[in-house]
């Protein structure tokens, strides 16, 4: 299992944004779904490392969160309600999210696991990705909202649809190193799978 605890930035001069986020993450599969703890936090637990990709990826696009992600399961059946959940993955993901708040000006994403080697690969990768996520600009981003990773020929169809030439979309697509982004997603899905399993090769390295 893979939790994630993130928590708001800067709720004192935005507001309380945590139901904004349990919109964007809504149509994640969930073995939890995410909701608010307490305060301006929401935890949400996932079963497999790409939807744990996806999730981490899609909260540092807003900019304005700490996300912390435990690898590690849940003691007992998992329950209704983030509050009520124990166990070594909501553990490791409250120890990241501590950590991840005091970065800073860095990437505010931290990964905790049983392996640490393993979980600190990943979060390197995944703070690479997120850098490159949260420095997208809006224009950027309404061209790549209307791609679909690994398909060809879409430029065309976006610059329709957006009123803008299939030159404009193949730069905000360069600019945005969005094919990097995805070729890379994998790496990082790999590594938490990794970081999952007890023992795994790479722990002492």
């Amino acid at each position: 299992m893979f939790v994630l605890t993130i928590n708001q930035r800067d709720s004192r001069a935005a507001g309380d944004r945590v139901d904004a986020l349990l919109r964007a993450l809504r149509h994640l599969p969930a073995a939890v779904p995410f909701q608010r703890s307490v305060g301006d936090e929401a935890i949400g637990v996932v079963a497999d490392a790409g939807t744990a990709v996806d999730a981490t990826l899609a909260v540092l696009r807003l900019r304005r969160w700490n996300v912390g992600l435990g690898i590690g399961g849940l003691d007992g059946p998992l329950p209704e309600e983030i509050r009520h959940a124990q166990g070594p993955g909501p553990g490791h993901a409250r120890r990241a999210v501590d950590r991840a708040r005091r970065m800073g000006d860095r990437v505010p994403l931290a990964v905790e696991g049983a392996e640490p080697q393993l979980a600190s690969e990943a979060e390197a990768v995944l703070r690479l990705l997120g850098q490159i996520v949260a420095s997208r600009t809006e224009a950027e981003w309404a061209v790549l909202d209307l791609m679909t990773p690994g398909v060809r020929g879409q430029q065309k169809p976006v610059a329709t649809e957006l009123g803008i030439t299939a030159q404009a979309v193949s730069k905000a697509v360069l600019r945005s190193q969005w094919n990097e982004e995805w070729a890379c997603r994998p790496a990082a899905a790999r590594l938490l799978d990794l970081a999952a399993v007890p023992g795994a090769p790479g722990r002492d390295r």
